[in-house]
Order: C-alpha cells, then sequence, then structure tokens
C-alpha cells in the first residue's frame, strides 16, 4: 500500500570508496551535496560546507527546509568538543484565541490515501534555521560568511532544476505550496504546476541572503525582515516581536550512548529523538550482550517497547534526568523486563501521519571534522512572506510534535523535535554520519541503519538499502525483501503491512563514513566523494 511515490529500480548512490580519507558529503538533493563540495575545494571545513548546503537546500529541497523553519546541527571538530546546535522552533508567546488563529487543515493527496495537514499562519512556530545557521558558521566556519551563502544565493537568483523526488514532493503538496498568489507564482507559473526538470527561481530570496550576508541574523529577528515578518503576522499568528527578540540558540552536549563498542552521539533533550533511539539501542544491546543474534522480532519488541517508554514518560524537558544515557537510570530496569518478557502493548492507535518534510545532510571533511545536521519547514505554513521569497513553518500544526493537541506548549517554549542527527565514534574519531527525515519514523530509520552497519558488518551502501520495519500503533509496516520466516512471529503478534516497493515513507537515511557516502534513494539522496 505505498502512500507516495516508489524508488525506482536500480538504485543510483553515487557512492565512491578511495584508499585514504576525503571529503565526504551526503546530502539530500544533488545540488545540495554539490554545494558542499564546492566550500570543501574552496578551503572551508565542514561547518562551512554543511551550513552553506542547507542555505542550498532552502531552494534546491523547498518543500522540506527553509529559512523559516528549525533544525539540529551536530558538531563534532577533530580538535575540541562535541556540540549540538539546538535551533529548533519556539512556541510563541501570545495566548492563543482560537476564532482569531489563521489555522485550518489542507488535504493532501498520495495517491491511494489522503491526509489532512493542518496549516495557515497560526501554524508558524518561531523560526529557528537563520540563528542556529549562523551561529555554527561563526563559532566554528572558516570562510566568510558571504563565501558561504553564495552558492544559495545563485542558486535562488538563476534557479535550479527541481530532481524527480523535488518535482513530486511539489505535486502532492501543491495545496499547500499554491494556497495564495506568491505561492502560485513560484510553484505554478502561468498556471502550470513545476515538473521535474524546471527551474524554480526564488530571486526574493536571493535578495534576502545578500542582505544576511551583510547584516547577520538580526536581520529577521530584529531588522528589517523581522518587521516584514511581523507585519504579515499581524492577523492570524501568533509570532510576536519580542518572540523574534527572545530567541535563542541553544549548545548543548550530546547525549552518548553505547553500542557494540562504539559510542553513539544523539540529539539530547528536550529533542524526544535521541532519548528515544537511545532506549531502543539500549535493549538491543542487552540482547546482543547475551546472544549474538538479533532478529527481526527482537528490533519490533525494541520499537515497542520504546513507543510504551514515550507514552509513559514524554515530553523530555531538558532536566529530566534524560540527559544521560537510559540504561544509567532506574527507568531503565522497568523497560528492560517488557522487552525480556516479550509483552507486547502496542500504542493504542496508529501515529499521527506525516509525511516527514524534513532533509539531512552528512559531511565528513579530510581534517576530521564532521556535521550532522537535520532541518524541517514541516509541509510549511501556505504562505510564501512578502519581499522575503520564502515559508515559514507549520510546526504548530504538526500533530507528532504535539501529541497532546495544538497549542499546549507553554509560551516561549522550545518544542520537542523528532529530529536526529547522529555521529558514531570508535576511539574518539567519528566513523559514521548519519540522520534521516521521516518524522515519526526517523528514530526506527537510524536504529536499523546501525544495527546493519555497527552490528551486522554491512557496508554503508547496504546498511542504507536493506529493507526497513516500522512499528506504527499495532501496525508492521514492511519493505519488500525480508526473509519469509522472519515474518510469521510478527504476523502473531502485530497487524502487518507489507509494501510491494521500498518508499520515501520509511525515510532518508544520507550518511557519511571517512571513505564513503550513501545517499538514500528513497528520497532522492546523493552522496560525494573528493
Amino acid at each position: 500500500m505505498p502512500t507516495t511515490g516508489p524508488v525506482k529500480f536500480p538504485y543510483t548512490l553515487w557512492t565512491v570508496m578511495p584508499d585514504e580519507s576525503k571529503h565526504v558529503v551526503a546530502a539530500g538533493d544533488r545540488v545540495t551535496a554539490k554545494a558542499a563540495q564546492e566550500l570543501l575545494w574552496l578551503g572551508g571545513n565542514a561547518f562551512d560546507a554543511a551550513v552553506a548546503a542547507v542555505f542550498v537546500a532552502m531552494v534546491a529541497e523547498s518543500t522540506l527546509t527553509s529559512a523559516g523553519g528549525g533544525g539540529c546541527f551536530l558538531a563534532v571538530p577533530a580538535d575540541s568538543p562535541a556540540t549540538l546546535f539546538d535551533f529548533f522552533v519556539n512556541m510563541p508567546s501570545r495566548p492563543v484565541v482560537r476564532d482569531e488563529v489563521d489555522f485550518f487543515c489542507v488535504l493532501v493527496d498520495f495517491g491511494v490515501a489522503k491526509q489532512e495537514f493542518h496549516v495557515g499562519k497560526g501554524s508558524v512556530a518561531v523560526p529557528g534555521n537563520l540563528a542556529g545557521l549562523l551561529e555554527v558558521h561563526s563559532r566554528l566556519g572558516r570562510l566568510p560568511l558571504r563565501e558561504v551563502l553564495s552558492p544559495a544565493v545563485r542558486a535562488a537568483r538563476h534557479g535550479v532544476a527541481l530532481s524527480e523526488r523535488q518535482a513530486y514532493l511539489v505535486k502532492i503538496l501543491s495545496p499547500i505550496l499554491t494556497h495564495e498568489e506568491r505561492g502560485k507564482n513560484l510553484y505554478s507559473p502561468g498556471g502550470r504546476l513545476l515538473g521535474e526538470g524546471d527551474f524554480l527561481v526564488m530571486s526574493e530570496f536571493a535578495d534576502f541572503l545578500e542582505v544576511l550576508g551583510i547584516e547577520g541574523s538580526n536581520l529577521l529577528y530584529r531588522g528589517e525582515a523581522a518587521k516584514t515578518l511581523l507585519q504579515w503576522a499581524k492577523e492570524g499568528s501568533l509570532i510576536q516581536s519580542s518572540d523574534l527578540a527572545a530567541y535563542q540558540v541553544f549548545e548543548r552536549e550530546p547525549l552518548k550512548t553505547r553500542f557494540n563498542g562504539y559510542e553513539v552521539l544523539l540529539n539530547p533533550p528536550p529533542a524526544q529523538s535521541g532519548v528515544l533511539i537511545d532506549v531502543a539501542l539500549s535493549l538491543l544491546e542487552a540482547k546482543r550482550q547475551r546472544s549474538s543474534e538479533i532478529k527481526l522480532s527482537d528490533i519490533a519488541q525494541a520499537f515497542d517497547v520504546t513507543n510504551q517508554f514515550r507514552a509513559e514518560n514524554a515530553p523530555f524537558g531538558p532536566s529530566s534526568g534524560l540527559e544521560v544515557p537510559v540504561s544509567k537510570t532506574a527507568l531503565f530496569s522497568e523497560y528492560l523486563g517488557r522487552f525480556e518478557s516479550h509483552w507486547v502493548v502496542g500504542c493504542p492507535a496508529d501515529e499521527p501521519p506525516s509525511s516527514g518534510s524534513t532533509t539531512h545532510l552528512s559531511v565528513l571533511d579530510r581534517e576530521g571534522n564532521a556535521a550532522s545536521v537535520t532541518t524541517t519547514n514541516g509541509e510549511g505554513c501556505g504562505y510564501i512572506l512578502p519581499n522575503l521569497g520564502f515559508m515559514l513553518n507549520n510546526m504548530l500544526g504538526e500533530e507528532d510534535l504535539n501529541p497532546r493537541g495544538f497549542f499546549r506548549y507553554s509560551p516561549g517554549a522550545r518544542l520537542s523535535s523528532m529530529v536526529a542527527p547522529t555521529v558514531v565514534r570508535k576511539n574518539g574519531k567519528p566513523i559514521l554520519l548519519t540522520g534521516t527525515a521521516g518524522s515519526n519514523r526517523i528514530r526506527s530509520v537510524i536504529v536499523q541503519l546501525l544495527l546493519n552497519h555497527l552490528l551486522r558488518g554491512m557496508s554503508l551502501d547496504e546498511s542504507t538499502l536493506a529493507p526497513r520495519m516500522h512499528l506504527e500503533g499495532k501496525t508492521i509496516h514492511l519493505e519488500p525483501g525480508i526473509p519469509e520466516q522472519e515474518l510469521s512471529e510478527l504476523s502473531s503478534k502485530y497487524r502487518v503491512q507489507r509494501w510491494q516497493e521500498q518508499n520515501l515513507f520509511f525515510g532518508g537515511a544520507n550518511s557519511a563514513t571517512p571513505h564513503q557516502g550513501s545517499g538514500d534513494p528513497r528520497r532522492g539522496g546523493t552522496a560525494l566523494v573528493s
């Protein structure tokens, strides 16, 4: 039952395996990856390259990320401690009066199914991408900001030819992208929706980026662009000038856990992703220590118990006590007991649907600097900002980020994210960078990729292409290629939904090692090694 476009065979992974360490980039689009490669050739480091590439992705992957969205950047410099730069979105401070908020549903047709998405001015959370990316560049970059932004200015000014995957996303998200006139002019010029090979030109965004290179992030948070945003937000939005002025980028110590002798660096609280990946890995590590074999049913059981952990303990505040591996806390024994007793609960209902409008970039340079960054715009709020040329997020309308209902976060609070930039180290050196899109599937994608590469000894390509599983509610979703003998035990515990083709539903993990990169073809990923 694929609900989105299939991945076509044969796969094109753009993978090279040289004999010595090189610059390795893996991104959600070839244009994005080439921008990172360009900055590395110009003498920039992994952090310059990653920042430049994310800004280019705001054009090449505009359905997935934006200057109006949020994200997290896991930076592992070769000569200093790792830092998680948290620039996810904030809840605005204005009290919610429902009949004054522009907040509505849009139906998106995925072919055999339609899904509702909540958009509008009232769905916009305080954006963080610009503040975060420029903070990373200021702290860790090497090249001047204007040089770092130059590829994105060119891409926006002259246009980017849409890939097959981006054209597909433009098509299915068109009710949101073309909700108002500015969006129609951008994505449906002359009344014809842009398709594969058509150029997306974002002239106003190019102008904005040129000024951003001079004025820095204050442009959007306190400067002229802030005035434009606030004028637009006057009717129907919750964002106020104080929200923009108060926005902060938080530098957090990554959550560190162990698996099969490796150190895994994860996104810490208040994000949910790192804690949930840690729970699943800790359960499977306990299994690994008792048995050399981890079966599909073990992974499903670990996901089931992890979902129980989330339901019973989230949200994970920054002082929740989960800044350390869950295996070191008093909570763990209860959930380990459930895992070992094969106690199957399953969530009472399927988790909220989402296309997972997110993208990930991994950059490992030849000096050993590692950048793993995930950014998202949700599905977008449905409006292009006048004179600025980009769409703000709809995070306040994302059901997976608001499981207890919309507008329940405290004013000014950082939303609890599912993005999961991940770095694996051995003997203190990065040996694997990864991350993925996929909303509530993010954690299951990363756990399976780590199992394949770190435990089963698969190559990076094999780990990426291996069939995936996702437990959603009481239903196990399975990509084709899973051995029949592994299915019977699963079907005795869960509803089994078998997909006919590999699909973007199962994420898009873009990964790098010191010698190899792999872009996930499920979402049009590309890897380049130079």
